[in-house]
């Protein structure tokens, strides 16, 4: 069965605003206000909590602070967990296309460096978990993207044939994944790196999900 597999964050939804909010709770907590901004730091924020705290402590000056990101990374993913929902979307035509290519026959599946069951939440509370027949997260195994088992392990989950399988991502991570596993990429440009992704040298990007079922046609028959 022909197979399309997708990252989440940045793909499938834009989650930046809930990621950011949590980030931001934990400086609030440190007493210093929100340090991260939802428009600037949309890339920052899908690159994970680490990363977000990361940023915020070298806002303060503070370029060494391993030991409080440590510290502030439980209760980052404590508050995100609890709001995982408040500001994220999906995508526009996201359901529209997933439920198209289902239709067709085609084996649909996520893979992203969310931990699982975070993803399981945030995808159950968009209502849209049913449309999926597997998802895989960053701790569903002992490795994670851009290692290829992660890929194939969601093919095989959802039922799919790893040889007639595109990846639809938004970042070199998702390109490097689907390279390592031999199959083809294709990127969005409406996540936060925009039409920069067209730089990276995958097999297609597109604009809107509008237009995903060609790009898929394209890619895998």
């Amino acid at each position: 069965m022909r197979c399309v597999i997708f990252d989440l964050d940045g793909t499938l939804a834009d989650t930046s605003g809930d990621l950011i909010a949590a980030a931001n709770a934990c400086f609030r907590s440190l007493g210093q206000g929100d340090l991260l901004d939802a428009g600037q730091d949309q890339a920052t924020a899908l690159r994970g909590g680490r990363a977000m705290l990361k940023l915020g402590f070298e806002r303060l000056g503070r370029s060494e602070a391993s030991a409080e990101i440590d510290a502030q990374y439980p209760r980052l993913l404590e508050y995100y967990g609890e709001n995982i929902d408040r500001f994220t979307v999906l995508y526009p035509g996201v359901v529209a296309a997933v439920e198209r290519l289902r239709a067709s026959g085609h084996a649909v599946g996520i893979c992203t460096n969310k931990p699982e069951g975070l993803a399981e939440t945030l995808m159950t509370r968009l209502g849209v978990r049913d449309l999926f027949g597997s998802l895989i997260g960053a701790d569903t195994l002992a490795v994670r993207k851009p290692d290829p088992a992660p890929l194939a392990e969601a093919v095989a989950r959802a039922g799919g044939l790893l040889e007639r399988t595109v990846m639809i991502g938004d970042t070199e991570t998702d390109r490097d994944t689907a390279r390592a596993a031999g199959v083809p990429c294709a990127l969005v440009t409406f996540g936060p790196h925009g039409k920069a992704v067209s730089e990276l040298g995958a097999d297609a990007v597109f604009d809107h999900y509008d237009e995903l079922d060609g790009v898929v046609a394209g890619l895998i028959g």
